[in-house]
């Protein structure tokens, strides 16, 4: 007779241990999923370290089966989300689970038990933590996740929707272009030039390519206009000043000042571009997983990162233009330079990845698919009422 489930809130060191250490064992055997480097993942999951933590509130729960951990999820509010958005909502996130719906039944239970005790309307996710990280339940394009994108296996969306009550809210697609089947022909090669062509003889417009020399004070651009260029999306909410600089340490880690550009209008910048390359290529071999010294993972990495170069990804994550200057061209400048690198007889890089990108974005679906990018993975969020 198989043991009960028991869902309990992680309370103690070893509670922690149980959910930190989970999905090693969840995805024992699954090729294509990449941990975080230890450190990371604790970073995200330290309340008192990671910056989003500085609004929001919420609990890690572990299920048990017997003295076996089963499956793990956070329940969280997100108070600056729900004050800039008008909702009243919770999120779920950190779902992870063996193919067992008693267990997803009672991870999932347990959220919303935990949003309606608080008088919260409904529980959205999966989010781990905000949109600005990991979100999104993957449901199709099961690979190699591109660094900073969720990766899980097929079954969940089976678990999410059987358990009861969850409905899509949205779906986010992410794009590919490489250089064998990817490559524009001359004809749209020839149409996007006449776009930017065009536009620089309309208004007094150019394309600023980073360098190494810039790179703190085009991450100072880069900061300045994040929060204008996304303020409208779906889900998004303005980065605080210390989330900021958490993401600028973080992707200055991996820059590669060939990825980044910047459009300045009377020289002024009004919208950006910045691609890095995909991080997780290294991490998948360098495998960091408790036990293991982080030393001696970082040292496999950097053989991978630099000594023998592994890299042929790079990830667009971060794009934006001022509204005021939308619709105008400068995101197929910046496309079309990103393109140019990526077919450059010098560059690294064979793939480019461009996500997430919501399902009702349709100009920015155009464009990418104009610029000869597929979509190839699809990200879903589910929300169910509390009945609070």
């Amino acid at each position: 007779m198989r043991a009960s489930i028991e869902v309990r809130r992680v309370a103690d060191r070893r509670d922690f241990a149980a959910f930190f250490r989970f999905p090693w064992t969840l995805y024992a055997d699954d090729p294509h999923w990449t941990p975080l480097l230890l450190s990371m993942r604790r970073e995200v999951l330290d309340q008192s370290r990671n910056p989003s933590w500085e609004y929001m509130e919420g609990d890690y729960f572990v299920a048990w089966r017997g003295d076996q951990p089963a499956g793990t999820i956070a329940a969280f509010v997100n108070h600056r989300h729900n004050d800039y958005h008008g909702e009243n909502i919770a999120w779920f996130g950190f779902f992870e689970c063996y193919d067992d719906q008693a267990v997803a039944d009672a991870l999932l239970h347990t959220a919303l038990t935990w949003a309606h005790e608080r008088g919260l309307s409904a529980l959205r996710g999966p989010q781990s933590f905000t949109t600005h990280e990991e979100c999104g339940l993957l449901v199709d394009g099961f690979a190699r996740p591109v660094m900073l994108m969720p990766y899980n296996p097929p079954y969940y969306q089976a678990l999410i929707e059987n358990a009861g009550g969850f409905h899509k809210v949205m779906d986010t697609y992410s794009y590919h272009m490489d250089t064998e089947g990817g490559r524009l022909n001359e004809a749209q090669i020839a149409r996007m030039s006449r776009v930017v062509e065009r536009l620089q003889r309309q208004i007094n417009v150019r394309l600023r390519v980073g360098e190494k020399a810039t790179a703190k004070q085009d991450f100072a651009i880069f900061k300045a206009l994040y929060n204008q260029a996304w303020e409208k999306n779906w889900g998004f909410t303005p980065m605080t000043e210390r989330e900021l600089d958490a993401l600028v340490k973080s992707l200055s880690q991996f820059y590669d000042p060939r990825l980044a550009c910047f459009v300045e209008v009377d020289g002024e910048a009004v919208a950006f571009s910045l691609a890095v390359p995909d991080f997780n290529q290294i991490l998948q071999r360098a495998y960091p997983r408790p036990g293991v010294p982080e030393l001696f993972t970082l040292l496999k990495a950097l053989w991978h990162w630099k000594i023998r170069p592994k890299m042929d990804w790079m990830r667009l994550p971060l794009m934006g233009v001022k509204e005021a200057y939308r619709n105008k061209g400068l995101d197929i400048m910046m496309h079309q330079h990103l393109y140019n690198v990526l077919v450059a007889p010098d560059t690294p890089y064979k793939h480019l990845d461009a996500g997430w990108v919501l399902e009702t974005n349709q100009p920015l679906i155009g464009l990418l698919s104009k610029s000869g990018m597929k979509r190839y993975r699809t990200y879903r969020f589910y929300e169910k009422p509390t009945g609070a």
